[in-house]
């Protein structure tokens, strides 16, 4: 019994471990609120606040956006995905009405995503960490009018 129980405690540290060794092998989790004041929106009112929230989740990442719009009103919306620019559902009150996402990595701080509506391309965006991990800078462009932010995230 004492065996199993030993051996069971090692299995649970081991995989505590190996969370962390991938939390730290992607700069991309954690906890992010935006800096209203560092970044810039053109087209599109910038939100009151908002908070981003990237999670491992199994061999996918689980994005998690909460917040309030420029209007008082609530944002929420989130979607799961693998970095292998396959569409994948976002879930919520994603703006503009956003109902997929394709994320494909460029490097290690580094990724794009296509955002579509009913099958069609609605916006592109790029988003960079920092090589401190301490910012990260999303840049996102419509793909049906001349809007467009530059949105910057601070790590918690």
């Amino acid at each position: 019994m004492k065996r199993a129980l030993g051996y069971v405690a090692f299995v649970v540290l081991v995989v505590m471990a190996s969370g962390q060794v991938i939390a730290q092998a992607n700069p991309l989790l954690g906890t992010w609120k935006l800096n209203v004041a560092k970044s810039k929106y053109i087209g599109s009112p910038a939100p009151k606040e908002m908070t981003r929230t990237v999670e491992a989740d199994g061999d996918s990442v689980k994005y998690t956006y909460a917040g309030t719009a420029a209007d008082g009103s609530s944002i929420s919306y989130g979607f799961t995905v693998k970095y292998d620019g396959k569409d994948y559902p976002m879930t919520g009150s994603a703006p503009g009405g956003v109902d997929m996402i394709a994320i494909k990595r460029v490097n290690a701080n580094t990724y794009e995503a296509t955002q579509k509506k009913g099958g069609k391309v609605v916006a592109n965006t790029k988003v960079e960490v920092s090589k401190d991990g301490k910012v990260t800078t999303i840049t996102a462009n419509s793909a049906v009018d001349s809007s467009h932010y530059v949105a910057v995230y601070d790590k918690q």
